[in-house]
């Protein structure tokens, strides 16, 4: 049974956004039906303004389709993203995830596998902790942690990052290998969530 993959991410210049993007490629090649969803941008005009490549940015990203709780509802499978934010999770992210208490209370993201990807400015910036930050919300809702470990050449090309795809983003656009990593982190969990719909 192919799986339904939910991959809601926020980004300010386009770094994780074209992460998200192979993501969702990787889950499609693994026979998923993947939703390509980016959260409300709440920054105000005078700081988006401040930064050209922010606002082209998200100029250029306005037909991608918001994310819902119907989004949450719909999938098996969830693939969450956001650049590093001191070490945590974007305040747009986070404010998505904090309208998710009714969904938590149903048990709709329970037993339901869950992966995240992000991008810092430096390599040691807060990518990986920015992960774990992540991850603590997948606990909360029960969800199945399917980290792209060292499970594929791939992830070793992107850097070694073991909790799941990042990128330095001072060293300009995700290139090849880190789009590589993310295509395998994508397809891992769409492969993980279609086995546990088969087994339900």
């Amino acid at each position: 049974m192919n799986a339904k993959v939910a991959v809601i991410y926020y980004s300010s210049t386009g770094n994780v956004h074209r992460i998200a993007q192979a993501v969702a490629e990787g889950a499609e090649k693994a026979g998923a039906e993947v939703r390509l969803r980016r959260v409300p941008e709440l920054a105000p005009d005078a700081a988006i303004d401040a930064n050209p490549a922010w606002r082209a940015h998200l100029d250029a990203t306005r037909d991608v389709e918001v994310a819902t709780l119907d989004d949450v509802s719909w999938a098996d499978a969830y693939a969450l993203g956001s650049p590093t934010r001191f070490g945590n999770i974007s305040s747009q992210l986070k404010q998505f995830i904090d309208t998710t208490g009714g969904l938590w209370q149903q048990g709709v993201m329970a037993d339901k596998p869950a992966t995240g990807f992000t991008s810092a400015h430096n390599p040691h910036g807060g990518n990986e902790s920015t992960l774990l930050a992540l991850y603590n919300t997948f606990h909360h809702w029960g969800s199945l942690i399917v980290a792209p470990g060292f499970t594929d050449p791939a992830v070793y090309g992107a850097g070694g990052n073991p909790y799941g795809t990042s990128h330095a983003g001072g060293s300009g656009v995700p290139g090849d290998a880190t789009l590589a990593a993310a295509r395998h982190q994508g397809r891992r969990l769409a492969t993980i969530a279609a086995r546990l719909r088969a087994t339900a």
